[in-house]
């Protein structure tokens, strides 16, 4: 449990972002792709959904043990659309029961594996929709705000009607995106409309301008997604300006290095300057033709340190 005692400094934290695995744990070490073994350790690491393809016990247990595995001490993992089988609701209507035939998954099972013993001892901690407060044994402490929900795309799980606002306060929003500068990292399963969003097929904006207008009420440091495979990339985002400066790829590196590596902490060239910056990951390991072939996103920024008492 995190003290209540505040933070008076910062510390540069290394998090290692991903998404959209879909049931593909890394290539071997000598394969030429840059998701593969070993994954570039980190201090935290975030998984923004859709870990398998449809929900099965027998998907979700190799991902798993994926990120125990993975050197990091705590991994942080929330649902996504194609995770159907940890949305209760949807998995009983009659749309998810059909995507997985005449069989049916022990969803209390799948939930355990998430919340059990393994995935303690290992750092992996599944979050749902809200905010919460973590610390590292550096004495990082910093807050996040999760949601594996999206505007309505296709009929999985997790979805809401466009016109729905459940970021913002209102009549019956139960999980608000509190005002700055209440959340350090977000990460939703879905993306901002007009934040990487595009679609191959259509070329349609399909992010959510609700989750836009409460990102830009936050103003977190990181704001990390999947969900739309063609959108994976890196942009900072100037709030006084509105500029918008793409982090441009060197695909040899990143193949060579496992990763793209972004600094923004106060020891880089440019640290990002909170309240006034925030960093966007489209962290989608498949692209739209559900190959792995995008690379992990590993971000350099700095996180609140608590100081201990005595």
């Amino acid at each position: 449990m995190a003290s209540s005692t505040p933070p008076t400094h910062h510390q540069k934290t290394r998090l290692l972002i991903l998404s959209d695995t879909h049931t593909r744990p890394p290539y071997p070490e000598n394969h030429p792709r840059p998701y593969r073994h070993p994954l570039p350790p980190a201090d935290i690491l975030l998984h923004a959904g859709d870990i398998t393809n449809v929900g099965y016990l027998t998907e979700y247990t190799p991902m798993l043990s994926m990120l125990c595995s993975a050197p990091a001490e705590l991994k942080l993992v929330i649902a996504g659309n194609h995770d159907i089988t940890l949305h209760d609701a949807f998995y009983a209507s009659p749309s998810g029961y059909e995507k997985h035939g005449k069989t049916k998954e022990d969803v209390a099972a799948i939930r355990e594996l998430w919340t059990g013993e393994q995935a303690r001892r290992a750092g992996v901690v599944y979050v749902e929709e809200g905010m919460r407060t973590f610390e590292l044994k550096s004495g990082v402490m910093f807050t996040v705000y999760a949601s594996p929900w999206q505007p309505e795309f296709y009929d999985w799980a997790f979805t809401y009607p466009r016109d729905v606002d459940r970021f913002n306060p209102g009549d019956g929003v139960e999980n608000p995106v509190p005002d700055f500068p209440g959340v350090d990292v977000m990460i939703t399963h879905g993306p901002p409309r007009g934040v990487m969003d595009v679609t191959h097929y259509g070329k349609k904006s399909v992010g959510c301008d609700h989750l836009k207008r409460a990102v830009e009420r936050c103003r977190p440091r990181l704001h990390c997604f999947g969900h739309i495979h063609e959108g994976w990339g890196c942009e900072r985002r100037d709030w006084g300006t509105g500029g918008v400066e793409r982090v441009e790829v060197d695909r040899g590196k990143v193949e060579r290095e496992r990763g793209v590596f972004v600094d923004i902490s106060g020891e880089g060239k440019r640290g990002l300057r909170w309240g006034e910056e925030t960093l966007f990951v489209n962290a989608s390991i498949m692209d739209v033709r559900y190959r792995a072939v995008n690379a992990p996103w590993v971000v350099d920024l700095d996180l609140p340190v608590r100081e201990h008492e005595g």
